[in-house]
């Protein structure tokens, strides 16, 4: 592989004009795709196979009049202070704001809180449910608009009026200010880290690119294949993150290989060719992790992790071509001030690359003009020195973080989720206070007698038997479809739609009316949203474990035949469960105990997001495998190069360290942009990765990983005789390409602790 990335590498160096050409083709086409395109819609999260939704299925069979799932809204009046909101003046305002709607554009129906019985016990408190015909998402700015205005007649009269349910919820849109800030940290990293606004702005630049052609494609495919906002800000989000950190890692590499007197083109070459190739296996891990959350079954997370995946692999070309043609524009621009400097080399001329012109010593570095370099050796020694207490502590870190994941409960977001300042929860609390906390997440009961007996006696069976389990609040008249053999009835728990109790109670349903199944018959089946809730929540805890199993096997395997070892694709996989448990843990601290929420601004604690594990775990596994690649492989290089187990940890932190650290440093920044968001979803994404990140590159690979590999020695690289002959050698470390191009095309590596082990035929062990 690293032959023939090197091959690419020096193929877009010399055609750069050609890649570039190509490159910003693609990106007009990919903009003018998504102009043209119609605006996507948002869907609601289902998960076929389930209880909930095959009843959601039937509805819409048996009562095609209606939406099962079509938007709803409930206006919430509350009388004045001291009056009750029957009063004569007070009903008449009611009624006339409801007036005004009824028969409005995309209005189904509306329904009187008189007539209804929907008057809270002291009076104070009153709704009506307003059905639309469209999804929320369908629904026209003036529908809304005319909801907004009833509710502003009302308050007019004297009335406080909420407007809760879906029909106000909005598509959220990508381009914040907390988004700007985390591409601007990025930023100020990349100069920092490399020295050079030119090297800082390529690698922003290629990412940049990737990033808006991955935006376009979405957006353009957005109504043919139903993908929603939250597909595009996840291809937004991974794209930044990753797009810069594969441009960096090349980048950095490239102005290694110039260090050491290549020329240009053979520098962009063995830049591609060795980087590159960690770049290659990085970005296939994310992506068959990603592209893997299709077997969980929802619709909208498979479309989420296919998005994901299509950007990461937009990044991962990005990075083998574009950036390497960005090498000859650029020129010696890419090196660092004081390489340039050192070298005698010009600060302009981008593309000068003429013989005259290029020192074959220009960009070596002197150790002086290095400092961070310093930084990473004096850690990789101090572990060396001391690798037990550097694993116990940081393990034992690491666990204790991750201890409130063991209270992980997972849910979906409503209403009560979201800020006091919004009229939902607004809503939600006045429908609380006046008719019980359960009354926010109704259940649906939905009775199918199409293949038994009698529907009255029936449904009068089923709602004898719901009314007596425990926990029911009321059960409300059934209503029959047309053809009489489906009825339909609703069921208002006690207890408020996330908690606990709510969850028992669902089965506890389900349980009492299967007597009535077996006697009649019937299909009786709960849903709504609270249940379909429950169902999806349920059904991610279920293949959590599965999934993780089935990632960290991959794990294993793909860092078995990239290191060729055993037990250090084995810390790997354990490095990145204490990563994702810490993740968990800080999870769980503050979006469910509420530790340090107000500073992100999350008002209201609850249940996780229940698609967050199973997306975190995916995202994270490649995230991971990105800096387990960039720092084990200058290891590994080292070391079959014959460098003794401790130097080749030296050496991997001399050349990787600092770029890990700014890597990571960048990949946090682009999370945590997103905290800012309103939509529950991306926050609990934002934060959820941004956390896993940092324990990842900071604690596991920073310290355990060489801590680890320092106790093991030499059996950390060692493989089983079988192993070596079946596994595939992918050299990503390029020993065959170390083979290939002749020595003499570059100054021998000074970075290499032993100079006579150089010598050694690349590929031997030093046992």
């Amino acid at each position: 592989m690293a032959t023939f990335l090197y091959r690419i590498g020096r193929w877009a160096f010399r055609r750069r004009r050609l890649v570039g050409g190509l490159w910003l083709g693609a990106l007009v086409l990919a903009v003018a795709a998504a102009a043209m395109a119609p605006e996507g819609k948002e869907e609601d999260i289902s998960m076929p196979g389930t209880e909930s939704q095959k009843a959601f299925d039937l509805l819409d069979e048996r009562f095609p009049q209606s939406n099962s799932q079509g938007a709803e809204a409930r206006l919430v009046f509350q009388a004045p202070d001291g009056q009750r909101v029957t009063a004569r003046e007070n009903k008449a305002a009611v009624q006339d704001t409801l007036g005004s709607l009824d028969g409005g554009a995309q209005v189904a129906s509306t329904t009187d809180p008189y007539e209804t019985g929907a008057v809270s016990e002291d009076g104070t408190i009153a709704y009506s449910t307003i059905t639309y015909s469209a999804d929320a998402v369908d629904l026209t700015g003036p529908t809304k608009s005319a909801l907004e205005d009833a509710a502003s007649k009302a308050r007019d009269a004297g009335l406080t009026v909420e407007i809760g349910g879906s029909a106000l919820d909005s598509e959220e849109e990508p381009g914040g200010t907390t988004e700007i800030i985390g591409v601007a940290v990025a930023a100020v990293v990349l100069v920092l880290a490399l020295g050079s606004l030119v090297a800082a702005g390529l690698s922003l630049l290629t990412a940049l690119v990737g990033v808006a052609i991955a935006f376009g494609l979405v957006s353009a495919l957005a109504v043919p294949l139903g993908l929603t906002s939250t597909v595009a800000i996840l291809a937004l989000m991974l794209g930044l993150a990753v797009g810069i950190d594969y441009a960096l890692f090349i980048t950095s590499r490239f102005r290694d290989e110039r260090a050491q007197g290549r020329e240009p083109e053979e520098a962009a070459g063995r830049a591609v060719g060795t980087a590159g190739s960690a770049v290659v296996f990085a970005g296939a891990t994310v992506f068959i992790a990603l592209v893997g959350l299709g077997v969980v079954g929802i619709p909208e997370l498979t479309k989420m992790g296919m998005g994901g995946a299509g950007a990461v692999a937009l990044a991962v070309l990005v990075a083998l071509t574009l950036v390497p043609a960005l090498f000859g524009f650029f020129g010696r621009r890419v090196l660092s001030r004081a390489a340039r400097k050192a070298a005698g080399a010009p600060r302009s001329g981008a593309g000068n690359h003429a013989p005259s012109h290029d020192n074959p010593t220009a960009g070596r570095q002197p150790v002086a003009a290095a400092p961070a370099k310093r930084v990473g050796t004096r850690w990789a020694r101090f572990v060396l020195r001391r690798p037990v207490a550097v694993l116990m502590i940081a393990g034992l870190g690491l666990g204790a973080v991750a201890l409130p994941a063991l209270s992980l409960e997972l849910g979906l977001p409503g209403d009560e989720s979201k800020s006091v300042e919004t009229t939902q929860r607004r809503a939600y609390d006045l429908l609380s206070e006046g008719f019980g906390p359960g009354f926010n997440g109704p259940l649906t009961v939905v009775v199918d007698t199409s293949g038994s007996g009698d529907t009255r006696a029936t449904t009068n069976a089923v709602v004898k038997t719901v009314r007596a389990v425990d926990g029911v609040a009321s059960v409300g008249d059934p209503v029959l479809s047309r053809t009489k053999d489906t009825a339909v009835l609703t069921a208002v728990p006690r207890t408020a739609p996330n908690s606990g109790e709510t969850k028992d109670l669902v089965h506890a349903i389900r349980g009492a009316v299967s007597g009535v199944e077996a006697d009649t018959g019937a299909v009786i089946l709960v849903t709504g949203t609270t249940a379909m809730n429950i169902d999806i929540s349920e059904a991610m805890s279920d293949a959590l474990i599965p999934y993780l199993t089935v990632v960290i096997g991959l794990a294993v395997l793909l860092l078995m035949v990239v290191f060729r070892s055993v037990l250090v694709p084995v810390k790997a996989a354990l490095g990145f469960l204490l990563s994702v448990g810490a993740a968990f843990g800080v999870l769980v601290a503050v979006f469910q105990w509420g530790w340090a929420a107000d500073l992100i601004g999350i008002e209201q604690t609850g249940p996780v997001m229940s698609l967050m594990p199973i997306l975190i775990i995916g995202i994270v596994f490649g995230l991971a495998m990105d800096y387990e690649v960039f720092l084990l492989t200058r290891m590994r290089e080292a070391y079959v190069h014959g460098a003794s187990p401790g130097e080749a940890i030296v050496s991997g932190f001399r050349h990787s360290g600092r770029v890990v650290a700014a890597a990571a440093i960048i990949m946090i920044s682009v999370f945590a942009g997103f905290i800012g968001m309103s939509s529950p979803t991306i926050q609990t994404m934002g934060v959820g990765l941004a956390a896993a990140v940092a324990f990842d590159a900071f604690v596991v690979r920073m310290a355990i990983a060489p801590a680890v590999l320092a106790l093991l020695g030499h059996r950390a690289w060692w493989l089983p005789p079988i192993l070596n002959r079946v596994l595939p050698n992918v050299d990503i470390e390029g020993e065959k390409l170390s083979r290939r191009v002749p020595a003499s095309a570059a100054l021998p590596d000074a970075t290499v602790p032993d100079a006579a082990a150089q010598r050694l035929p690349a590929g031997r062990h030093r046992h």
